[in-house]
């Protein structure tokens, strides 16, 4: 009931995203449900069934990638005191955060059932004038188990997949080498696990000890026989502290992975291309018949490019504050290596699925799309996208405190922008081109 009155109460634009996640859960539970048709319709082909449910794993694992990142974004289970002083703390806002993603996956997954049965003709006349019925076994019983269990999945991975990321961990140690750090009594994450006590308090004049009382100072006590004569404290008008940008991430280490997996992945579609057909699982329609190397290849590059985007994102960063930056440059390079993880990984993804896409483009039988792959493929390239947005607001809230002390202080709002149009522009002059280098390697093999 919570789930629903927070779900209810969200802002458009949260709303917004969980449109996103029900359209894409509809979208990759009717790809399910059609693979099950399928098998339906021809009992003798099961490895062509088999090979229809196994392309459906990127559009699966697109949807829950998106539904992940929506649930970070989502500023209704953010811990705060007013909820942890009623029981809601970081685990209990996990649990309502699955139950939300649950939620909005299980509708989904409903209407891509009701469009489903539609287009058997199980709820009213056969549409289309039955172009649909080989495809979706018009005509055989539907097997309710496993109906259900393919409509099922994705809520579940998703919803699983998000409590996951959003569970309640202990911090770990401090950058100094301090104390570990947990969660507090209202949910906060800076409490100091290891308490203080009495002693050092007052020994040390933090505040109000015996030595350095209100002074903050570690000063001599007075010696027998002489009278200690307190001096009343001045008070010092309060004055605003230029905030001080934090000291910006390591560099992530998987940049050389990510080139060496690259690397791996078109040797594997170069070599495997000008291969015999092995009788492995079967491309789509659009894509060359080839033996199962090809796919692996793909995937490898796939991998190679999620792998290597956040060095690189963070090397963009470190670019741009090289020979004597300004501060527009300063702030949009140390706002990259910042974000150097968060936004690198859905960007590469992003640009593994633009690859693909241009490398499909020259082939002679890409204009052969069924209506099954154009579905799964924008299924995939509107979640990628998505989740690339939805990533670019989280870093956007991370540091929306940062940017109201600056405007506080009179920074202009076309700084702002300008640093934030620097970065678009560092990262689509990096990205661009890269994408389109490895599209053209990997449609070369093709080609022939």
């Amino acid at each position: 009931m919570l789930a629903l009155r927070l779900t209810r109460g969200a802002r458009p634009a949260v709303q917004l995203r969980r449109l996103l996640v029900t359209v894409a859960s509809a979208g990759t539970g009717f790809l399910l449900l059609c693979a099950m048709g399928y098998a339906l319709a021809h009992p003798g082909s099961p490895a062509d069934a088999t090979a229809r449910l196994v392309w459906c794993l990127p559009p699966v694992a697109a949807t829950v990638h998106l539904a992940v990142a929506v649930a970070r974004t989502d500023p209704g289970i953010r811990p705060r005191p007013g909820l942890a002083a009623v029981g809601l703390g970081p685990a209990r806002l996990m649990l309502v955060s699955a139950t939300t993603t649950a939620l909005s996956c299980v509708l989904g997954s409903m209407l891509a059932l009701l469009v489903f049965l539609h287009l058997r003709g199980d709820l009213t006349g056969m549409p289309f004038d039955g172009a649909a019925t080989e495809a979706l076994a018009a005509g055989t019983p539907l097997p309710v188990p496993g109906s259900l269990t393919l409509l099922a999945l994705v809520p579940v991975l998703a919803s699983a997949a998000v409590a996951f990321v959003l569970r309640p961990t202990v911090l770990g140690p401090a950058p100094d080498g301090g104390a570990r750090r947990s969660y507090g009594r209202f949910g906060a994450t800076g409490r100091v696990a290891a308490r203080e006590t009495f002693g050092s308090y007052g020994r040390f004049g933090t505040r109000g000890g015996a030595a350095g009382r209100g002074t903050g100072r570690d000063e001599p006590e007075p010696a027998e026989g002489t009278v200690a004569v307190e001096t009343p404290a001045v008070e010092t008008p309060a004055v605003e502290r230029v905030p001080e940008l934090p000291a910006p991430h390591p560099a992530p280490k998987g940049l050389p992975w990510g080139v060496a997996v690259l690397a791996a992945g078109l040797a594997v579609e170069t070599y495997a291309a000008g291969a015999t057909d092995d009788g492995g699982p079967a491309l789509p329609a659009a894509l060359p018949a080839g033996p199962t190397g090809v796919l692996a290849g793909w995937l490898l590059t796939a991998v190679g490019l999620a792998l290597l985007a956040p060095g690189l994102t963070h090397l963009c960063g470190l670019l741009l504050q090289a020979v004597r930056p300004g501060a527009l440059r300063l702030l949009a390079g140390r706002g990259l290596m910042e974000e150097a993880t968060r936004i690198g990984r859905p960007l590469g993804v992003v640009c593994a699925v633009a690859s693909a896409a241009v490398a499909m483009t020259p082939l002679p039988d890409s204009g052969s799309f069924g209506p099954l792959t154009a579905l799964g493929a924008a299924v995939v390239t509107g979640c990628a996208v998505a989740t690339l947005c939805t990533a670019a607001v989280e870093a956007r809230q991370d540091r929306s405190g940062t940017t109201a002390a600056l405007l506080r202080l009179g920074a202009p709002a076309a700084t702002l922008r300008g640093a934030a149009a620097l970065r678009a522009g560092a990262l689509l002059a990096v990205f661009g081109p890269l994408t389109l280098v490895v599209a053209e390697l990997a449609a070369l093999p093709l080609s022939r």
